[in-house]
């Protein structure tokens, strides 16, 4: 009878102890991957705003329970690679290569997730980024090359276009955005069928800009700043440009990125979005 109930007890204690691990393990694991490619070389506001963001997702990581991986190996930019995430990021900007483009097309084709920040979309003739892959910039983006930007950066406050859209939920109206330099674009995106505006510059934001050259300052206009393609799991976001003193020659950071709270929330119901509902790795 002794016996019997010293076995009983070790048995109990097995199976919360086997119960216990269990549970940790299904809390650890992440709900879905996010791989982060950046490459932080050239302007001072896009490496400040990479190294922000490098700092800011690990921690919404850690709250929301999604791994968060970086590289700036743009090699990693193949099948093998991209099979182990459910969502792809850009920091600062895009794969290059024949082989990293038709890999990327490929897994957005296949359901993959992504959301592109700031210059991930830039492209303009004759210079590093030209607007020489029509699939991304015409068709997946829709906003097709660069036209021009706001300077210095600026808070704007921007309007919510699509009020029903996972990513607005919950967000105000209008509400006032950290400071960034703004993109003009070559395509009007309200003539794209395929495109959702989640986000754009409200008229109160002008004149949006310091200047001091008359046309870094917007007077009027229509400029989205994030929104989907209907046809993939994707977004792009404007902001990813801190301000930074390039005048007194410190490159110190005057702003963040992440210093706003509805923005982050945005940003955040973004990313959500994008990992739901994918195959788990």
């Amino acid at each position: 009878m002794i016996f019997s109930h010293l076995t009983i007890r070790v048995t109990l204690l097995c199976i919360l102890l086997f119960s216990g691990f269990h549970a940790l393990a299904n809390i650890q694991k992440p709900v879905f991957k996010v791989i982060a490619f950046y490459t932080a070389k050239n302007d001072q506001a896009h490496i400040s705003y990479v190294h922000e963001a490098n700092e800011w997702f690990p921690k919404m990581a850690k709250q929301y329970q999604f791994s968060y991986d970086t590289t700036s190996n743009w090699s990693n930019m193949n099948p093998k690679f991209l099979s182990q995430y459910q969502v792809v990021l850009f920091l600062d900007t895009r794969p290059e290569t024949p082989e990293q483009r038709a890999a990327f097309e490929a897994y957005m084709k296949n359901g993959g997730g992504w959301m592109g920040f700031h210059f991930a979309a830039f492209a303009l003739a004759k210079s590093t980024y030209p607007d020489n892959w029509d699939w991304y910039h015409h068709e997946f983006l829709g906003s097709g090359a660069y036209g021009s930007n706001t300077w210095r950066p600026t808070s704007a406050i921007l309007r919510v276009e699509d009020q029903k859209h996972p990513v607005t939920k919950q967000l105000p109206v209008t509400f006032k955005s950290s400071p960034n330099e703004w993109y003009r674009w070559q395509n009007d995106l309200r003539k794209n069928p395929d495109i959702d505006i989640l986000l754009a510059i409200d008229s109160s934001s002008f004149p949006l800009g310091t200047g001091p050259k008359d046309y870094e300052i917007w007077h009027s206009g229509y400029y989205p700043v994030v929104w989907s393609n209907k046809k993939y799991k994707m977004m792009y976001v404007n902001m990813g440009h801190n301000d930074i003193d390039y005048e007194h020659k410190t490159n110190k950071t005057l702003s963040l990125t992440f210093d706003n709270e509805v923005q982050n929330k945005m940003i955040i119901n973004g990313l959500l979005w994008l990992g739901a509902d994918k195959k788990r790795g």
